[in-house]
């Protein structure tokens, strides 16, 4: 990760310049001081098929968004990679979208795989997994996926975690936070690119922003 980490006042600098948009698009705006709340409700979001963009912490550095500038979507539906090509990203429908899966879970969904927080290898998701996690399983059965651990990124975990609690399943598919450009860096990038998309809720450090 690099770069700062933008405080409370910087989140709600950009939440009040791009207030008019918001307003025009009816967005509700919460803060969530909790962490486990604000990751139940984000994980009964997915749940519940919204798209949702995770703007947390420092961002990453590479070419992969790893759970601090991502767009996160629930794995278990078949047609999730076509709605969030139609709605955010425009982008061929052969690429697949990664899974990002707790560490702890990563045996029981991928065929040899190893801890890889990094989402550089490509391994078999099981055969008995691939009609539970379609959204992110490869059209040869595979996917690029990322572990994610308590130490290493720890409210993401959480999130993973409480989606499972809601599920039964430890996956979420992660795509980068970006439509045609570079990857969010500014909290003010992040609400741009959520206004201008059809995405559905924007989580914004605690600040919860969401499209009625």
């Amino acid at each position: 990760y690099w770069g700062p980490e933008f405080d409370d006042a910087a989140l709600q600098e950009a939440l009040h310049a791009s207030r008019a948009e918001l307003e025009r698009q009816d967005c509700t705006i919460q803060r969530v001081d909790d962490e486990d709340e604000l990751c139940r409700w984000t994980a009964e979001q997915l749940a519940a098929g919204h798209i949702v963009g995770w703007f947390q912490g420092r961002m990453e550095w590479g070419a992969r968004a790893l759970g601090s500038r991502s767009i996160l979507a629930d794995p278990r539906r078949p047609d999730m990679r076509e709605i969030i090509n139609t709605k955010i990203k425009f982008r061929e429908k052969f690429r697949p979208f990664a899974p990002a899966v707790l560490e702890e879970a990563v045996h029981a969904y991928f065929v040899g795989a190893v801890p890889d927080p990094f989402m550089i290898q490509v391994y078999p998701v099981r055969p008995d997994k691939r009609a539970v996690i379609p959204a992110v399983t490869h059209v040869d059965g595979s996917g690029r996926l990322q572990t994610v651990n308590r130490q290493a990124n720890p409210r993401y975990w959480k999130l993973l975690k409480a989606f499972a609690a809601l599920t039964g399943i430890p996956v979420l598919l992660n795509t980068s936070f970006n439509e045609n450009e570079p990857i969010v860096h500014r909290p003010a990038e992040a609400l741009d690119c959520f206004l201008r998309t059809r995405m559905d809720v924007l989580v914004l450090g605690h600040y919860l922003v969401q499209k009625r």
